[in-house]
């Protein structure tokens, strides 16, 4: 059983990562301050550090369970027994609706200290689940394609992929509707926008 003083401290650090994630939805990242985060969950600007060393930690905290979440849903989809376009689309499906129910934090999630996605090896543990969702995709797409591409097609036809998802996700970013309201009023759009795409990759792919 917790002692008090490790309650107290549950608490304390509980507060600070319910502060930092209104601040980070209400104002950016970027325009954050510690001192502002602590003055928020009412904790002083010297307490914060004893349970977070900085914003990316921070971050780090906040994104990494959800992110994660998001992952394990993909996984499950893509082993579905269903042909290969069919389990991309719902893998996208599942990705614009996850975006969409967090879009006060989508940005945080998938943007935010973003490394490149062939980066083989990025610092932050972020950055490797982000880069694993995109290489999910990326054997997605290669096997939705129904044809031989090289490495360099395959990473052209995937990061027009995932600018197309985000693309959806910013234009119902500040949307009214709920979650559900978008997805049952725009889902025969989204999957019509997925076989656009492929059908385009295939063809650009067999004339180069």
């Amino acid at each position: 059983m917790a002692t008090r003083q490790e309650q107290r401290s549950e608490e304390t650090k509980n507060s600070i990562l319910t502060a930092a994630r209104q601040l980070f939805a209400n104002r950016g990242y970027d325009t954050v301050t510690m001192r502002e985060i602590a003055k928020e969950a009412g904790c002083s600007h010297t307490t914060i550090y004893i349970y977070f060393k900085d914003k990316e930690t921070l971050l780090q905290q906040l994104s990494m369970p959800p992110l994660q979440a998001l992952m394990e849903r993909m996984d499950a989809l893509s082993e579905q027994k269903t042909a290969s376009e069919e389990k991309l689309e719902a893998v996208s499906l599942a990705f614009i609706e996850f975006c969409l129910a967090n879009r006060s934090m989508y940005s945080l999630f998938v943007n935010v200290k973003a490394g490149r996605v062939d980066e083989q090896s990025p610092q932050l543990e972020i950055n490797k689940i982000r880069n694993d969702i995109f290489a999910k995709l990326s054997r997605m797409v290669q096997a939705s394609l129904l044809l031989a591409v090289t490495d360099e097609q395959l990473l052209m036809c995937t990061r027009i992929y995932f600018y197309t998802l985000h693309g959806i996700v910013a234009t119902y970013e500040h949307s009214e509707e709920t979650v559900e309201m978008l997805m049952d009023r725009l889902t025969p759009t989204f999957r019509q926008a997925i076989s656009v795409l492929l059908s385009g990759f295939r063809e650009t792919c067999k004339e180069t």
